[in-house]
């Protein structure tokens, strides 16, 4: 009954994690990523589609994108989904495709998108202790419904702080290596 506990816990720490992970992708880094677009949605025929979904979208060189609607009809409505999205960038529309020029980042844009990803961090580290607090309730229904003991209630509360401890240790690493790679020039 614990160990159901414990890895459920595990398990929805782990998402927490990858979805950090995920976050992290739209950051910029020094060299330009797709990922960067990720969250852009287009207007598709009145659905709101993403925008990988829509045409090609390829990192060209390390600071171009180059994004090639299937439908030529959309490239409009992709410029504007991308002025709208404010990801600092202007696109450029020849007619044929959409490319996007990153400018190479200043000190204090990299400062600025660390300090963005110790944010996301943090809100990771949040729902992880939200995690935790949810397991801590089931054992402490379990105690209540006398199905363990209150020494049992113990180890088991401390076993989630253990888990708990971990993942956000496993936080605090992956911020580390995400800041590395953003401040690195």
């Amino acid at each position: 009954m614990l160990n159901e506990v414990y890895s459920q816990t595990k398990e929805q720490m782990e998402k927490s994690i990858e979805s950090l992970k995920r976050d992290y992708k739209t950051l910029r880094t020094g060299k330009v990523s797709v990922n960067i677009l990720d969250n852009i949605k287009v207007d598709y025929y009145g659905t709101m589609t993403d925008l990988s979904q829509v045409g090609s979208v390829l990192a060209t060189d390390a600071t171009t994108i180059t994004i090639s609607p299937w439908e030529k009809n959309l490239l409009g409505t992709i410029e504007k989904a991308i002025q709208t999205a404010n990801i600092g960038v202007n696109p450029n529309n020849n007619g044929e495709v959409i490319k996007l020029f990153f400018p190479p980042m200043t000190v204090e844009q990299r400062q600025e998108t660390a300090k963005q990803a110790k944010i996301m961090t943090d809100n990771a580290k949040v729902a992880i202790r939200n995690i935790r607090q949810n397991a801590n309730t089931k054992i402490k229904n379990m105690l209540k419904d006398k199905e363990i003991t209150e020494d049992d209630n113990k180890k088991a509360q401390d076993e989630i702080q253990k888990i708990t401890d971990g993942f956000v240790a496993k936080a605090d690493e992956t911020l580390k290596s995400k800041e590395k790679e953003i401040l690195t020039v």
